[in-house]
């Protein structure tokens, strides 16, 4: 569950971080880290492939069925 959320919250980073390249010509994370080619940069990057590699592994789960907690 932990590593579902982070690979979560890291994968809407690396959308984010498209998304504003596609729109501003602008890579946020170069910007903030000192360049692409910055340690701290490539690592971001890594660790975003990851999360979107784990993110695959979410469509082919079975889902969770919880409670229905509805007073009727």
């Amino acid at each position: 569950m932990f590593m579902d959320r982070l690979a979560l919250i890291l994968t809407i980073i690396g959308a984010l971080n498209w998304g504003s390249i596609g729109l501003f010509q602008l890579d946020l994370v170069a910007w903030l880290f000192g360049g692409p080619e910055a340690v701290v940069s490539r690592v971001i990057y890594t660790l975003v492939a990851l999360a979107g590699i784990w993110c695959i592994s979410l469509l082919f789960r079975e889902r969770e069925i919880l409670p229905d907690h509805r007073d009727s």
